[in-house]
């Protein structure tokens, strides 16, 4: 009985996690245009690390998408995880749908593992915007 009470609530914990933003640790490093294969946003790029068989990637996809179209200077780029190990390696992507918010420079500010809510994208994305993203 223990036993499962301990990993019901170990369950639950990580299922709150999910799609969290995380502030990403100052060396979490940089991504550059050839990294991504794409142009960084002049002020914020949405990175979202997906595979074919990802059940959350579609909708994460159309959030992200709409999110970087409302705002101006803002970028989307979607990387398939499977195609690019380089990178999922180097960034440790565990899981997808894997989303990283960059600043203008390509530096990491933030993280999310799992499907993002809308309001935690927007605070994630602001705090970029605002300048208080780390580079």
């Amino acid at each position: 009985m223990v036993v499962l009470v301990a990993s019901s609530a170990a369950g639950f914990a990580l299922r709150r996690r999910q799609g969290q933003f995380r502030q990403a640790p100052s060396a979490a490093g940089v991504l550059t245009a050839a990294d991504l294969g794409a142009p960084l946003g002049r002020q914020a790029t949405l990175v979202q690390f997906s595979t074919d068989f990802c059940t959350f990637c579609g909708p994460t996809r159309e959030l992200l998408t709409t999110m970087a179209g409302e705002r101006d200077g803002v970028a989307f780029v979607e990387i398939d995880a499977a195609n690019r190990m380089d990178l999922t390696k180097r960034l440790h992507v565990l899981s997808t749908p894997t989303v990283l918010v960059l600043d203008a420079s390509g530096g990491i500010a933030s993280r999310a593992s799992g499907q993002p809510r809308k309001a935690d994208l927007q605070g994630a994305l602001d705090l970029v915007l605002r300048g208080g993203g780390q580079a």
